[in-house]
């Protein structure tokens, strides 16, 4: 069923919906990330390597939206068109589990920031952070219940809210740059050889991994756009926009302190940026702004993570159950399923030795596995013709954009390490019920014969997933 009018959302929306899922609590932690990791030349090239690979991949989602109409769940409707129903369901479920790994890892982090005045939330996972932070999960689903169109809203604010003091850090921190600083700074206190820098900037392209999560926002409420171009020109500008800002950051940061003490700062090392140039109350300034950039990512991933569920539905790639509507036009089953999850996932925390961490790289081995489907569909569209009749060069630029996107998210997924991909296998194996009770409803044979063979793929790296936590060695 189509939104109505009233819950149609325009490109200012939908570029919130991008920048209010990229911009967490990464952003904040960029200072002492990338100090450790690196000089300023190995940032600028993670950046420049980073940047590109993922001004791709949102080219490659701006292509698909124009060229593509009618398929208006991106994220995961582009590996069913392309690859068969069940990565279709693959793509689907592992971006849903990396958004609800997403708004468990915002609720432990805003419960660890407040940990730091009040310590009986500790690091975020006492039981008296679980309890709060469960409290406030189930009071922004009754939020969403209420409609999209005023969640969205209330993300648009909290977005541009989240901007000023990331905006005010910058204005004080290009104020306040030293020169000699950033010269000492630049290649890391290392001798500048190629080998050290090379090493330099692989490390830092580990932490850029994480920041760039959300781009696809756009794109999974695309049936909500108001006009179907604006989803293209949204994921364009607002990856363009923040990643004005990461860079931003961190560069300006190698002008302010040495690499040493960048290194040492805790999080969110922003705060001790600032606390560096103003004093005090600069760290007091940027943990609120901390706070209020998480609760707006929460509140995107919250909107992503129901929507992307009920499309799937919609579509038959998951149970039609998950796909009821309440009388606000909310997707109230799948918010029902995904805030459960997400309640189990706090539950789980208490147990979990570094829960803030491992929730952040879950988040990236789920989300990365649907980027690089894709943009494997990009190409696949670029190197077959379909839909590029009489436009040749249009074909060879997407062709282009599409190559550079899938060996840039292939690389992701090789960066994020085997662990993640075990543990996500733990997740696959058992969600897959809900495409084995979606192919039962249609009276369809649950897999084709390659669908076996990658069901049977997905049960062989779960139970390896299985071996390793028993045996220690995997660790959470």
């Amino acid at each position: 069923m189509s939104p109505s009018a009233d819950q149609k959302l325009s490109l200012h929306a939908l570029v919130a919906l991008v920048v209010g899922s990229m911009v967490g609590a990464g952003i904040f932690a960029l200072p002492s990330a990338f100090g450790r990791a690196t000089g300023g030349f190995g940032a600028l090239i993670a950046w420049t390597v980073a940047g590109i690979g993922m001004l791709m991949l949102a080219l490659v989602f701006q292509s698909l939206a124009r060229r593509k109409p009618e398929l208006d769940a991106g994220i995961y409707a582009y590996a069913r068109a392309g690859f068969g129903n069940y990565p279709g369901f693959a793509s689907a479920a592992g971006y849903w589990f990396g958004a609800c790994l997403a708004d468990t890892a915002c609720l432990v982090l805003i419960k660890a920031t407040l940990g730091q005045f009040f310590p009986i939330f500790g690091d975020g996972t006492t039981v008296a952070a679980i309890v709060s932070a469960s409290i406030l999960l189930w009071a922004v689903h009754f939020m969403v219940l209420r409609g999209i169109k005023q969640a969205a809203t209330i993300n648009t604010i909290a977005t541009f809210a989240k901007i000023v003091p990331i905006g005010l850090f910058i204005a004080v921190a290009v104020a306040a740059f030293r020169s000699d600083v950033f010269v000492l700074n630049f290649w890391g206190g290392e001798a500048p050889t190629v080998g050290n820098l090379a090493n330099q900037a692989r490390n830092s392209m580990l932490v850029t991994v994480f920041l760039f999560v959300g781009i696809e926002g756009a794109s999974v409420y695309s049936r909500y756009a108001k006009r179907r171009e604006d989803v293209g020109i949204a994921t364009v500008l607002g990856f363009l926009g923040v990643l004005c800002l990461l860079v931003l950051v961190t560069m300006l940061s190698f002008g302010t302190l040495a690499r040493s003490d960048l290194a040492a700062l805790p999080s969110p090392s922003m705060a001790g940026v600032l606390e560096a140039i103003v004093g005090p109350w600069g760290k007091i300034f940027i943990s609120i702004g901390l706070l209020i950039s998480v609760l707006g990512n929460y509140l995107s991933w919250s909107l992503l993570a129901a929507e992307v569920v009920f499309s799937a539905a919609q579509n038959g790639t998951m149970p039609s159950f998950l796909a009821h509507e309440n009388k606000s036009k909310a997707p109230a089953a799948s918010l029902w399923l995904t805030n459960t999850v997400i309640q189990a996932f706090l539950i789980f925390s208490w147990f979990a030795e570094h829960a803030f961490t491992t929730a952040l790289k879950m988040t990236s081995a789920m989300t990365l596995l649907p980027y690089l489907f894709v943009a494997a569909y990009g190409l696949k569209l670029a190197s077959t013709g379909e839909t590029y009749e009489g436009s040749g060069r249009a074909r060879k630029i997407d062709w282009t954009c599409a190559a550079i996107a899938t060996v840039y998210t292939t690389g992701m997924l090789y960066a994020g390490g085997v662990k993640f991909l075990l543990l996500s296998a733990l997740l696959y194996a058992p969600v897959t019920i809900l495409f084995v009770i979606a192919r039962r409803e249609q009276g369809k044979p649950v897999f084709t014969r390659v669908e076996w063979l990658l069901f049977g793929v997905v049960i062989a790296v779960a139970i390896g997933g299985l071996y390793g936590l028993a045996s220690g060695d995997i660790s959470i």
